[in-house]
């Protein structure tokens, strides 16, 4: 039994939230119950002091002296483990939260839906069952691997762009490569594909669409394209094209 605590200054934002939250427990059949609602920091800090919390949802700006920020800090200095989950609607807050090992950020107003991809990701990483998908640096983060589109090298930061959100973290295609399932293609420096996810092959101008969007497209560098067009024609990965165009 997973016990969930829920912090935020607005009362109407954990009412829902909470309401939210037992949905997907009953939907999902999570063992799971949420053991504190409330909108005073001190309340928080005193109950997981005295008492067994493995997930803390917690709003940034809790409109006091003290900030979710200040918070996740107390909280981490008595535990380490506990899944911190932040939400806000300052988007800036997004990067400082990461560096109180921060399982998720949620962008305020927050989505049953939105809410529902985490918890399944949070259950499947409490069970250990990882091997569908890949940790970010920070090992509290987790992606589902059919989830991912394609992964884009920025400068410094890697960015997971999946079917419902992006994901950045600072690492290397070096190790992350090795995280990835057969189904994943380097195709270019700055990207790697999901090959189950291309709908089209375009060798003139060497680009990939993906899920028969054309905003969303990855391209093909000259280093990568004999080996990608070897597997991708090869690694009975094109059933789902409605279109491919080879043209030499």
């Amino acid at each position: 039994m997973l016990n969930f605590v829920l912090c935020d200054d607005n009362i109407n934002v954990l009412n829902r939230l909470e309401k939210m939250l037992e949905s997907i427990f009953i939907s999902k059949k999570f063992n799971a119950q949420i053991v504190l609602s409330t909108t005073y920091p001190d309340e928080l800090i005193n109950y997981i002091r005295n008492n067994t919390v493995n997930v803390v949802i917690l709003d940034i700006d809790l409109k006091s002296k003290v900030s979710g920020l200040d918070l996740a800090n107390m909280i981490r200095k008595k535990d380490k483990n506990i899944y911190i989950i932040f939400t806000t609607g300052h988007l800036e807050y997004g990067l400082m939260a990461y560096k109180y090992k921060t399982f998720d950020y949620l962008p305020k107003p927050i989505t049953k839906e939105r809410l529902e991809e985490t918890l399944i990701r949070l259950f499947e990483d409490v069970s250990g069952d990882t091997s569908d998908f890949v940790r970010l640096d920070n090992n509290k983060t987790i992606i589902k691997q059919d989830s991912i589109q394609y992964i884009q090298k920025d400068g410094m930061k890697v960015i997971f762009h999946t079917d419902t959100r992006n994901y950045e973290t600072y690492s290397s295609f070096k190790k992350i490569l090795p995280q990835l399932s057969q189904q994943f293609v380097q195709c270019h420096k700055s990207y790697i594909v999901n090959t189950d996810k291309i709908t089209d092959v375009n060798t003139t101008n060497s680009t990939i669409l993906l899920n028969n969007n054309k905003d969303v497209k990855c391209l093909i560098g000259p280093k990568y394209k004999n080996k990608f067009m070897e597997v991708f024609n090869y690694g009975n990965f094109s059933n789902n094209l409605d279109g491919f165009n080879n043209t030499k």
